[in-house]
């Protein structure tokens, strides 16, 4: 005779048809690029669904701003930078065991590839690509990241649309995409996600920065819903820290308010 389920019990085989799914009390998750923009973002929303974070950036005043401004309690602010070993060393030893990595610091610059030169190719690679992963490997190394952890990368739009002038930044984040899918598959087996998120052009200092560089206005005002904010980027990211998406590795979400298909034609 057979058992009867209990419905208040999530299983692997079973849905979770609750909006409990989303919520990320109890849990400890590491938030880089915390300083502004999506990672400040990601970080505030973090907190208000209750999980207790530690948060890196590399601008101590704006980062203890957004540290003093988190909801709930027991939160760590590291300032430094994540391309620094020591960097690194801190976060890892921040906490004994973390249930999800938001990835959020990034740089960006547009420079067309014959004008590129090795020292910007090779920095876009050391903060877009080396710092996440080699963040990644000494967690993982460390066993600081905790069986059923999910781990967020913020990539961008450019990593497949390739626009002009971003060859050294398309690069970068098409490497994290590749690397973040190999992470999934061979962590699968202790449950570890690994995903990413592709923004298009979000409203963010970095983004105002290249703007007034290159006149990007009319590129930007492509996008047929409308500019982003990073609270948009930020509720994906959440939504891939938390159960709600269990099933999901492997795999980037493209956030874009549609960019990607006029970006192509």
């Amino acid at each position: 005779m057979s058992q009867p389920i209990d419905s208040t019990k999530p299983s692997r085989d079973r849905p979770i048809a609750s909006t409990d799914a989303f919520s990320l009390e109890g849990r400890v998750i590491l938030v880089t690029g915390a300083s502004s923009g999506i990672g400040a973002a990601t970080a505030q929303l973090c907190a208000q669904l209750g999980a207790r974070l530690v948060i890196n950036g590399r601008d101590q005043d704006r980062l203890s701003a957004v540290h003093a401004a988190l909801a709930g309690k027991d939160h760590t602010a590291i300032a430094g930078d994540l391309s620094r070993a020591e960097t690194r060393e801190a976060l890892m030893e921040a906490s004994p065991g973390y249930d999800g990595l938001a990835s959020c610091a990034g740089i960006a610059a547009l420079v067309p590839l014959r004008m590129a030169n090795e020292a910007h190719l090779e920095k876009m690679l050391s903060v877009n690509y080396l710092a996440p992963i080699l963040l990644t490997q000494r967690l993982l190394y460390k066993k600081r990241i905790r069986n059923g952890a999910s781990l967020v990368y913020v990539t961008a739009l450019s990593a497949n649309a390739a626009p002009q002038a971003a060859a050294g930044y398309a690069a970068s984040k098409a490497a994290l995409e590749a690397a973040s899918r190999t992470l999934a598959l061979e962590q699968a087996k202790l449950r570890i996600r690994s995903n990413c998120v592709a923004p298009g052009y979000v409203e963010t200092p970095m983004l105002q920065g290249l703007g007034a560089l290159a006149g990007m206005d009319d590129k930007i005002d492509l996008t047929p819903l409308g500019r982003l904010v990073p609270a948009d980027i930020a509720s994906s990211i959440c939504y891939l820290l938390s159960d709600a998406s269990r099933w999901i590795t492997r795999t980037t979400l493209t956030v874009d308010g549609g960019l990607g298909i006029p970006m192509r034609t």
